[in-house]
């Protein structure tokens, strides 16, 4: 679990591809390392990945065939910069929201505008995730806890401020490029809830 608030931008330093949707990654941290152990969990643009191997100053994650059909993690390469996150501790300050690393969707950035000292970013999502998303309400785009400030059909409108356009990889993205997506986890377990007893009572 973890709480949306990037700690530091990585580097990737090698991709190592298996198969045709298997990869392994090597990426290059600093925060990241000061207590990481084989087995912890990393949220890397927010992908939860589990780390397989580390050395002083990088830290290696296998992906699985799902994850990459379901990411952006394939588009990654060698220099390519990414958000992380280490996996929250119970005396955590929870400044963002609750994040599984678990991503809903893709999306594609249609547009940024800046406004004063916000950067407003317009992306287009699957439009199943809308139903997910309400005005005002917390959305995890690479990782990042967002508040939404606008949602219609498969558009979706954040704001960053300067500190995350200056701390984050998201700042750094353009018109065009594609960035993940995690819907309030509150969201999808109230819309179980509620279509497990409507089927229930046809039962």
């Amino acid at each position: 679990m973890f709480t949306g608030i990037v700690e530091e931008k990585g580097k990737v330093q090698k991709v190592k591809q298996n198969s045709k949707l298997a990869f392994e990654f090597e990426i290059e941290a600093k925060k990241i390392m000061e207590d990481i152990k084989l087995g912890d969990s990393i949220s890397v643009d927010g992908v939860c990945l589990t780390v397989t191997e580390f050395s002083d100053d990088t830290f290696q994650v296998d992906v699985m065939p799902e994850t990459v059909k379901a990411t952006t993690i394939n588009q990654l390469k060698q220099g390519s910069f990414v958000n992380l996150e280490r996996a929250m501790l119970v005396t955590t300050r929870l400044g963002g929201h609750f994040v599984t690393g678990h991503v809903d969707g893709v999306g594609e950035i249609i547009n940024i505008e800046k406004k004063e000292n916000a950067i407003y970013y317009k992306i287009r999502i699957p439009r199943d995730l809308s139903r997910y998303l309400i005005n005002k309400g917390s959305v995890t785009i690479d990782g990042i806890s967002l508040t939404v400030f606008g949602i219609k059909d498969e558009e979706l409108m954040i704001s960053l401020i300067p500190h995350t356009v200056n701390h984050t990889v998201l700042g750094s993205k353009v018109v065009g490029n594609n960035v993940n997506i995690e819907c309030d986890l509150l969201a999808k377990h109230v819309e179980n809830l509620l279509t497990t007893r409507e089927e229930n009572m046809y039962v």
